[in-house]
């Protein structure tokens, strides 16, 4: 099942696919989840698609993949950076992810795609202590909360103001308790390794 919702702004209309790179990366069969996720906004006003999916495989601590109408979709989870492989809590920051929503039904708020092709978007599942609430538990949010993710605050504008301060706040408990990654004395922000990386 996909639905659609919108912000807007009153100021002037604009028709735009937010998936409209879709098509022409994946197959034709795949062409309908473009359209099904071209939404109505209003000039700069941020746009999004719900999409409600079965989690079939976790790659990592912020990546992973989706059932949606037989095809399988790769899914990055927005506002958060997990540690890469190669660096410390890689694995525990996946494990802990798994814990959460293997195999389960979530609702994923997809605003975009990357240039890998991969929908871009917040997590929510149902809460552990309760089976059958909506799903409203933000996931993009726990992995931080657990110290397994950093706030990803270089792509904060495309947060609304209240997850940015949320994540935020988040990762400034998280530190001060020294959960998960913080627990190194010098951790090192994903973005800065991949950065050091390309250089060697």
């Amino acid at each position: 099942m996909i639905e659609t919702s919108i912000q807007s702004s009153p100021k002037s209309r604009a028709m735009v696919c937010i998936f409209n790179d879709i098509a022409s990366r994946w197959h034709a069969t795949r062409k309908a989840l473009c359209l099904a996720l071209c939404v109505t906004v209003i000039s700069a006003g941020p746009a999004y698609a719900d999409i409600t999916a079965k989690v079939i495989n976790i790659i990592d601590g912020d990546t992973i993949k989706i059932r949606l109408d037989g095809n399988v979709l790769k899914v990055r989870l927005q506002g958060i950076d997990a540690p890469e492989r190669g660096q410390p809590f890689n694995k525990e920051s996946t494990r802990h992810l798994k814990s959460l929503i293997a195999g389960e039904m979530v609702t994923i708020r997809a605003s975009k795609t990357d240039r890998y092709g991969r929908i871009i978007g917040q997590i929510f599942a149902t809460p552990k202590n309760c089976k059958t609430c909506p799903h409203s538990w933000d996931i993009n949010l726990e992995q931080i909360k657990a110290g397994y993710a950093w706030w990803y605050k270089y792509y904060s504008k495309e947060q609304s103001w209240s997850d940015q301060r949320a994540y935020r706040t988040a990762q400034s408990k998280a530190r001060s308790e020294r959960l998960g990654l913080w627990a190194e004395p010098n951790p090192i922000n994903p973005y800065d390794w991949r950065k050091q990386k390309r250089y060697e």
